[in-house]
């Protein structure tokens, strides 16, 4: 019989104070992985940074999570700081440590949490950028030579302003998760987590001239189950993606540097303006948190200043 003080690593029942630091990280990325089902690039940035932590403080002969306290914690992130590290990644290795040492906690492999009495770094806020309606429009404007690629790109642009999807999202797009019966996606979102995110009959009829001229073309007599595929016939890449992004940006004159993501901000940016309720835009971008959706409320400057001037008795 396994006791209650015993844990397991892989098949074997080991005591928990004979297993040191990278053991005990093992077993913490199978629970976030396991129970938490978080999404697999979040594992792996607590991989990485929590790996850090412990080859850091290694150097001090600090092998065992019992071992760990505070000048440990602030040794590691003045290491961060001579490294010239961000602040911004400094926060994001204190919510890894956060999470790393309550759990240990919580599996009673520790009995006090080293991380109780210090404060998260101050960060600024970037501000998501968002693209002009005439570059929207730059964007969309159907190609005046309508090859198979070309409708592609296209639809895949109209698709990505439309939903305001993720683009790892989109390129995961099956194809039976896109219903042009309804015009909504079924997307698997972070986490694992499944939401539907409608789109307008102008997408739908992109998606159903791609569907019916283009990806024909591109799937020739092989079998793929994806949406949008590569000339080859093979599932479209997040990096081929923001190639043609870029490309299609500045064959239209568009000069600065656009991204997918700057889509998806632009996508919330434009619903807010026109008056979409933020639990409705946080839903469509499968946000956990409601915090994450507000910044887009402190965008919309000009607007803000018309409505003052328009309305105010002193405006």
């Amino acid at each position: 019989m396994v006791k209650s003080q015993d844990i397991f690593v892989g098949k074997h029942a080991i005591h928990h104070k004979t297993i040191d630091l990278p053991a005990h990280l093992e077993l913490f990325l199978q629970h976030l992985t396991v129970q938490r089902r978080l999404a697999h690039n979040t594992i792996e940035a607590y991989r990485s940074d929590l790996q850090l932590f412990i080859s850091v403080i290694a150097e001090q002969h600090v092998t065992s999570c019992a071992a760990v306290d505070k000048k440990h914690i602030q040794l590691f992130f003045a290491h961060c700081h001579n490294k010239k590290h961000s602040a911004r990644s400094s926060a994001r290795r204190l919510a890894a440590l956060r999470a790393f040492f309550a759990y240990l906690v919580a599996q009673g492999i520790i009995t006090t949490n080293p991380l109780l009495e210090l404060d998260s770094p101050k960060i600024g806020r970037n501000l998501p950028k968002a693209l002009h309606l005439e570059e929207i429009d730059l964007l969309l404007t159907r190609p005046l030579l309508p090859t198979p690629i070309n409708i592609r790109n296209w639809t895949m642009i109209h698709l990505l302003y439309a939903t305001g999807v993720r683009v790892t999202e989109l390129v995961s797009i099956p194809l039976k998760g896109c219903n042009l019966a309804t015009c909504h996606l079924r997307i698997l979102g972070k986490g694992n987590k499944e939401r539907l995110v409608p789109f307008d009959a102008k997408t739908a009829a992109c998606i159903r001239e791609y569907m019916e001229r283009a990806r024909p073309a591109m799937v020739k007599n092989r079998t793929n189950t994806m949406l949008f595929l590569s000339n080859r016939g093979r599932a479209m890449t997040r990096n081929r993606f923001w190639q043609i992004l870029r490309e299609t940006a500045r064959a239209r004159g568009i000069k600065q540097d656009i991204s997918p993501h700057m889509l998806r901000h632009s996508f919330a940016t434009h619903l807010l303006s026109g008056g979409a309720d933020l639990r409705s835009v946080q839903m469509m971008l499968g946000h956990a948190d409601i915090t994450t959706t507000q910044i887009y409320t402190h965008i919309d400057t000009d607007r803000l200043k018309s409505i003052h001037q328009r309305f105010h008795p002193r405006g």
